[in-house]
């Protein structure tokens, strides 16, 4: 094996490794001699299958699958040799074309590129000091859950047929929607529950049925927003034909012991403190996200070294996709964004930045202090995963564990949180009472040698949906408890997308810890012959 540097550029790293032929037809010549062995063939006893038959039925399969072998054993050898870790899995090329090579009559030759994790002088732990935020769980906060809860198992009765609707009411309602006289699909529904102002439908819609009456046949005259994801709909006025069956009233459920033991408990007082605890449980893990949010920006302050730029740009790449999808749901676009797209661009990359610096960080320390994930560990968190696949338990788990990049994503984060345990174990931590307000905050993050405002996302638009995939009037669905029609559809309407606020992308500032994981070397592909 003859290995060559290319270029050495900062952490950017170029080598050919170059496998004479003579030694890739020695590993074929001991294949086949092993092949011979053990195969049956017509015509010939076992064992006695004249190698170059063999050869010739099998030389081109085997030759292939010896230089798959021998670029990954042969660019790991590399990689250890030359005493460096990539970043990423390298990028492998194989020189000219690979027919000849696997003919046995030319040499391997393969270019490697890769980032190498640069040396990283870790702080002292014991030096750490960090704020942790406490809110304890009040009264207030229980009888809040639980008028909440109240009013998400509430019931709607009818009212009077002569009552005219309220905000707030529920009505029955079939509508028929048309633009330019013409009906179009997706709008078109009947016996739909709508609630009156919980803003499922597009704006101007459900205003105009407050005041109306069972038995009344309205024109609603609406625009569809401007940024509604069909396109076809979008900025155009359109009429539904609307017919009211029934107007209900909202009834929302007492509060008491029958309230409590509807949720099977004994009594209302056993409710509240079910419901305390729960609050607790929640405040607790809002405080442990806190005090570990707050450890890693002091970790991304604390160390200062050249990122390999790779890494940065693909954490980059995929924080930027999901800000674009979370755009795309919200029906905004980037010219509708406060800052221009340059700014956003680099506020997200000092946002990869810190991922990438606080996940070295992190897997640094966890590899000096031999901290591992055991495999009960893997079992548990994995268990837990394919429990979120009902019915398909079987599937999912067979996914997991065939898929190794599957299994990484599972593994990272339950390294990362023992890695954390270690610090905060290591740091001088003070409790600082806090209230909820303050617990449920958007914290600030910390960039590189200073603190910036926090990033602004995009805004929650009253106007457009998540998913507007048909051209129902319908808006961002609140939850709803409301029966489900009984009446069957025309063309049905689509079910109201459950709103999702914006991803917290600053928030998310958790390093990749896989980043320092040893990897293999990528496949080989062909490029052009030099």
């Amino acid at each position: 094996m003859d290995i060559q540097e290319i270029s050495a550029d900062g952490l950017s790293r170029e080598i050919k490794i170059t496998i004479g032929k003579a030694d890739l037809n020695a590993k074929l010549t001991d294949k086949l001699v092993e092949l011979k062995t053990r195969i049956q063939l017509r015509g010939f006893r076992k064992g006695k299958v004249p190698e170059a038959h063999l050869k010739k039925l099998y030389g081109t399969q085997v030759m292939s699958e010896i230089v798959q072998e021998t670029v990954s054993e042969t660019s790991q050898q590399a990689l250890t040799g030359r005493n460096e870790r990539p970043a990423l899995r390298p990028e492998i090329e194989v020189d000219g074309e690979i027919d000849p090579v696997i003919k046995g009559e030319a040499d391997l030759v393969f270019d490697m590129r890769y980032d190498i994790i640069p040396p990283i002088k870790l702080t002292d732990f014991s030096k750490l000091k960090l704020e942790r935020p406490v809110a304890d769980v009040t009264e207030k906060d229980v009888t809040a859950a639980l008028e909440r809860l109240a009013e998400a198992r509430k019931q709607f009765s009818p009212r009077p047929k002569t009552a005219k609707a309220r905000k707030g009411d529920s009505v029955k309602i079939d509508f028929i929607g048309r633009i330019d006289g013409e009906a179009f699909e997706g709008g078109t529904a009947e016996g739909f529950e709508l609630e009156l102002g919980a803003g499922q439908f597009i704006p101007g819609f459900e205003e105009q049925l407050v005041n109306a009456q069972a038995g009344a046949k309205i024109d609603v005259n609406v625009t569809f927003p401007a940024d509604y994801s069909n396109k076809t709909l979008a900025d155009k006025a359109a009429v539904f034909e609307v017919t009211v069956h029934e107007v209900k009233a909202p009834q929302a459920a007492a509060i008491n012991d029958a309230f409590a033991e509807s949720m099977g408990l004994e009594s209302l007082a056993k409710l509240r403190e079910a419901m305390k605890t729960q609050i607790g449980r929640d405040y607790e893990n809002l405080t442990r996200e806190r005090l570990k949010r707050n450890l890693l920006d002091i970790l991304n302050e604390e160390h200062d070294f050249a990122l390999p730029e790779r890494m940065v740009e693909l954490e980059f790449n995929q924080i930027w996709q999901q800000f674009e999808q979370e755009l795309e749901r919200q029906g905004k676009t980037l010219a509708s964004m406060d800052e221009s797209e340059a700014e956003l661009r680099k506020e997200y990359r000092q946002i990869a930045e810190r991922r990438v610096r606080t996940g070295l960080v992190l897997a640094e320390i966890g590899n000096k202090q031999e901290i591992e994930v055991t495999q009960e560990d893997l079992n548990q968190a994995l268990a837990q995963h394919v429990r979120q696949y009902p019915g398909q338990e079987k599937e999912a788990l067979a996914h997991f564990r065939d898929n190794p990049e599957a299994m990484a994503q599972i593994r990272a984060p339950i390294f990362e949180d023992k890695v954390v345990d270690f610090l905060l174990e290591q740091a001088t931590i003070k409790d600082k009472k806090v209230d909820v307000e303050t617990l449920l905050a958007e914290p600030e993050p910390m960039t590189k040698s200073k603190k910036t405002a926090s990033k602004k996302k995009p805004a929650q638009s009253k106007k457009t949906t998540q998913a507007k995939k048909t051209a129902s009037p319908k808006k961002t669905a609140k939850p709803k408890t409301t029966a489900k029609p009984k009446a069957k559809t025309k063309a049905k309407a689509s079910k109201p997308a459950a709103k999702k606020t914006p991803s917290k992308t600053a928030k998310k500032a958790t390093p990749k810890t896989r980043a320092a994981s040893k990897r293999k070397p990528a496949k080989t592909s062909k490029k052009g012959g030099k």
